[in-house]
């Protein structure tokens, strides 16, 4: 868990999709250091363990396992967390993730689907089942999790779905502004993160080919970022908070690059 403490989130009752690993987990672990209340969600048993983990720190929190691809899963998972805390302060949509890595004309019809599923689903179908609790209380964050592969290789269905969670973050700032809510949204670049512990699907490569177009998105992205690295875990969550925070109140509507330098 990251040392960083504070108390800018204390009470605040706080959503955080793909919460499991990764960038998600981050990001509960920093918030709930910093007093949060929180309803971690993932669709594997993984969550159980990373909030009895919480808990045992203090941190309240509940876990929820759902499959935020489906309307039905994003309507449970707000209803769950209104029944428990009675309220929806902040929602972290970082559920999504890049399945497969290759040219544009080498996916399937069935591969496209299933990118844009992934990556844009989730965050359309939370914000959807989030927003009458924040209208209702008259306030609320949005924070999307969306990517610097916007602007990227061999990964073309995923960044179609990261560009839609861009044009939602705008569109929903614009349209949601006057009820008090705030909807706003990060571009990470390359993370450095442990070795995924519930794999994302990605084939193995299985011939020189495949390979070489999975290594050839990797090197695009180290060399897209002016600093030539990818970032770690802290780096990308720190952000995220920062907008999910009262220290961002006058910002709604935009996507920070997180990506050292790569505007996505």
């Amino acid at each position: 868990m990251s040392r960083f403490t504070g108390v800018r989130f204390q009470d605040r009752v706080m959503v955080v999709t793909g919460a499991a690993q990764g960038i998600g987990q981050r990001v509960a672990e920093r918030a709930g250091a910093e007093g949060a209340r929180l309803a971690l969600v993932d669709r594997a048993d993984l969550i159980h363990e990373v909030v009895a983990g919480l808990c045992e720190q203090g941190v309240d929190a509940i876990a929820l396992q759902a499959d935020l691809e489906t309307w039905e899963g994003a309507v449970d998972v707000m209803t769950r967390t209104v029944e428990r805390f009675g309220r929806v302060d902040i929602l972290i949509n970082n559920v999504g993730g890049a399945i497969n890595f290759k040219p544009f004309t080498e996916f399937s019809d069935t591969e496209i689907a299933a990118e844009i599923t992934r990556s844009l689903m989730p965050t359309l179908w939370c914000c959807r089942a989030a927003l009458p609790a924040m209208v209702a209380q008259g306030s609320g964050v949005i924070v999307n999790v969306s990517s610097a592969a916007t602007r990227g290789i061999h990964r073309i269905p995923y960044s179609a779905a990261k560009g839609g969670i861009n044009a939602m973050t705008a569109s929903l700032a614009f349209e949601y502004a006057e009820h008090g809510i705030r909807v706003v949204a990060t571009a990470p670049g390359g993370t450095e993160a442990p070795p995924r512990r519930i794999s994302r699907g990605t084939p193995e490569p299985r011939n020189e080919q495949e390979q070489a177009w999975f290594q050839a998105h990797i090197d695009q992205t180290r060399e897209s970022c002016l600093m030539h690295r990818y970032g770690t875990l802290d780096e990308m969550a720190a952000p995220i908070l920062f907008l999910a925070s009262e220290d961002a109140s006058y910002i709604t509507g935009s996507v920070l690059p997180v990506a050292g330098g790569d505007l996505g």
